[in-house]
């Protein structure tokens, strides 16, 4: 039986914690800044946790 990839996309944008819930960052900080007002992108600054529905489905992607 071989090895599962761990998906590429995945990995790049999750990360686990210590307890083993997921990590990620927020959308919409990149680009078109301007019309944002300065409280929206600085709480866009930190990450989050995934959802517990979604948490099962990003842990399949990353072969935990």
């Amino acid at each position: 039986m071989p090895k599962i990839k761990t998906n590429s996309g995945a990995k790049k944008r999750f990360d686990l914690t210590g307890t083993g819930k997921v990590k990620r960052k927020h959308a919409f900080k990149s680009h078109i800044l301007t019309k944002k007002t300065t409280k929206q992108k600085r709480n866009l600054t930190y990450s989050s946790l995934v959802s517990d529905a979604d948490e099962k489905r990003i842990k399949s992607l990353l072969v935990v």
